[in-house]
């Protein structure tokens, strides 16, 4: 697929890893809509791409926008859901064991709605993250999450075919979702990598490139790409 010229919808648009694809394809010359529930806090979003509100947990809203965009050939979601919970599961909150679930309804949503209104080409990226398959203490929901995201992927892409539908697996990746600053934000990636093959947080823009490619490349569907600097190795 080549992106100029295409419509591209990216939910969590806004931030981080969603914001440096929806860059990366508005540098390439595709038509961007960048979604959030808040996108009065955007970041640097580039000229020329169009900002939307919606929550992904609400399918009527989606339904919504996606008339309202259809029909576009490609649909990116990094949006998390909401909060999710950390620590040992012995310890937890169910509630929050399963509120962090609403990243993978976002995500069923996204997809359920939206293939619909897609060109036969188009291409559905989703994000979810190296714990779902090598998962440290403390991310049990996490893992849990990110395992079931991969699995509806590999699932659902068969059934919408030629549509495509694939998933990125980043790991620790320097982003706002990390509140710390300065010095304290520094110590926290150099403790939290210090193990890996390549021992530094990633940036959205090296996991943004992996999503364009899983855009651009038409022989890919059903798959989960790592950029995960070693996460799974160490």
């Amino acid at each position: 697929m080549d992106v100029s010229g295409k419509t591209a919808l990216v939910f969590g648009g806004t931030s981080g890893i969603g914001l440096a694809a929806a860059k990366r394809l508005a540098a390439g010359g595709a038509k961007v809509v960048a979604i959030s529930r808040n996108p009065d806090r955007a970041g640097e979003v580039p000229a020329g791409v169009t900002l939307a509100q919606c929550d992904v947990r609400d399918p009527e809203a989606l339904r919504a926008l996606f008339a309202e965009y259809a029909p576009f050939d490609i649909l990116i979601s990094a949006a998390t859901g909401g909060d999710r919970a950390i620590g040992p599961f012995l310890k937890m909150d169910m509630d929050g064991f399963k509120s962090s679930f609403d990243k993978l309804w976002g995500y069923a949503n996204v997809v359920r709605f939206g293939a619909e209104h897609m060109s036969e080409t188009g291409s559905i990226v989703l994000v979810s993250g190296a714990p779902a398959r090598k998962t440290k203490p403390g991310q049990v929901a996490i893992g849990s999450v990110g395992g079931a995201v991969e699995a509806l992927v590999r699932a659902v892409a068969p059934e919408i075919a030629p549509r495509r539908l694939n998933v990125v697996s980043p790991g620790q990746i320097d982003t706002p979702m990390v509140a710390l600053s300065g010095e304290e934000r520094v110590a926290h990636y150099k403790k939290t990598t210090a193990g890996h093959v390549i021992p530094r947080a990633g940036t959205a823009d090296e996991v943004a490139h992996a999503i364009l490619f899983m855009v651009e490349n038409d022989f890919v569907t059903g798959t989960t790409i790592d950029v995960d600097g070693g996460w799974l190795l160490s």
